[in-house]
Formats: structure tokens, C-alpha cells, sequence
């Protein structure tokens, strides 16, 4: 089976100082770094706002970031603006290894609605087009990393494992934000689904 390595979102806003800052995001850039050579397929995911995106607090009278709105597609988490497209916050990590990425993914460019997963915008229908490119490389067995795990790398881990890939994450190479449990809530979803944690 061929093996593919999936980065999610290793950008500045993510990581300490960034405007959506996950607590040691940072961490995980060495170990990311490391393990990019053994797998022969690499994808790196890339959050991609355009400005005054639906999911940012801001565009939302007498609402607060953390605060949850219901969209039409369902609830949505309002986040501070973040990883505005062409912005230093959207830039991957300088330390991240980006050159060995077979495919860039950018998702969250749609202004109605947001996107977590690398598969699919949160209206859980509108594909980003990288299960067809998995596909078309023959990956079978996809290892997911990166930040958040309870946001992004879940939702991502989630839905590869819904269309039939076999899915590790590994935790090692993850850091949560653990929003009222959410990261909990997460690893319980993922073992349920079938998707193997590892180097927790």
C-alpha cells in the first residue's frame, strides 16, 4: 500500500504569536520535518481566507471569538481573523520543510463557508479535490499531522477515514486547542471512526 503524509495547517497565525495561536504549534515543526522523506507522497494543507470571511468574529455584530454561530450549513466556531490570504499569519512556519510537498492544498477560500478538512468545506459536501488526487497517486494509508488536532487534523482524519483510507494520526506531530474539551471530544471521535492514534 502506498503511504501519504498529510500537514495540516502549519502556518504563522497557528502557531505562538499568530492571531489563532495553538499552545507549542511550533513543537511540531521538527518532528514534521523528520518524517517527511519516508513517505513517498506529501500533501501540505494551507488555511485561506479571503478578508471579512463568514467564520471571523469580526464580521459578526456583539459576537466574540470562541462564540458559536449557526450557519446553513450548521454550527460554526467564530474565529479572530486569521490566515487572511497574502498575509505574513497565512505564511507556512519558516522552519517548515515545504519543498518536499508533492501538492499544496488550500482550503477556507470560500467566503461563505469554512473549511477544517483538507476533504471537504464544513457544508461536509463541497470537496477540495485531494481525495482525487490521492486516488490518482494510489495512497491507501494516509498519516495525518499537524494543528489543531481537535479542529483541523480531526476533521481531516474524520472524513479520509468516511471515504475508505486507512488513517493513523500522529499525535506527536499534532497540538491541540482544546476549546470546552473539544480535544478529548475529538480523540474519542477519531477511535470510534477507526482511526489509529499514535505517539501520544
Amino acid at each position: 500500500m502506498t503511504d501519504a503524509l498529510i500537514v495540516i495547517d502549519v502556518q504563522n497565525d497557528f502557531c505562538p504569536g499568530g492571531a489563532l495561536a495553538v499552545a507549542g504549534g511550533d513543537e511540531v515543526v521538527p518532528r514534521i520535518n523528520a518524517m517527511m522523506d519516508a513517505y513517498p507522497i506529501r500533501v501540505l494543507t494551507q488555511d485561506w481566507h479571503p478578508a471579512g470571511h463568514s467564520s471571523f468574529a469580526s464580521e459578526h455584530p456583539a459576537k466574540a471569538p470562541m462564540e458559536t454561530v449557526e450557519m446553513p450549513y450548521g454550527p460554526q466556531v467564530l474565529w479572530p481573523d486569521h490566515c487572511v490570504q497574502g498575509s505574513d499569519g497565512a505564511a507556512f512556519h519558516v522552519d517548515l520543510r515545504t519543498d518536499p510537498a508533492d501538492l499544496i492544498v488550500r482550503k477556507g477560500f470560500r467566503k461563505a463557508v469554512d473549511s477544517y478538512s483538507a476533504f471537504f468545506e464544513n457544508d461536509h459536501v463541497t470537496p477540495t479535490g485531494l481525495e482525487g488526487y490521492l486516488r490518482s497517486r494510489g495512497a491507501e494509508r494516509l498519516v495525518v499531522v499537524g494543528l489543531a488536532t481537535d479542529f483541523c487534523v480531526n476533521y481531516s482524519a474524520l472524513d479520509a477515514a468516511r471515504l475508505g483510507f486507512d488513517v493513523t494520526v500522529e499525535l506527536s506531530a499534532c497540538r491541540g486547542i482544546d476549546l470546552g474539551g473539544s480535544l478529548d471530544a475529538a480523540l474519542e471521535g477519531l477511535r470510534a471512526a477507526g482511526v489509529r492514534l499514535e505517539g501520544g
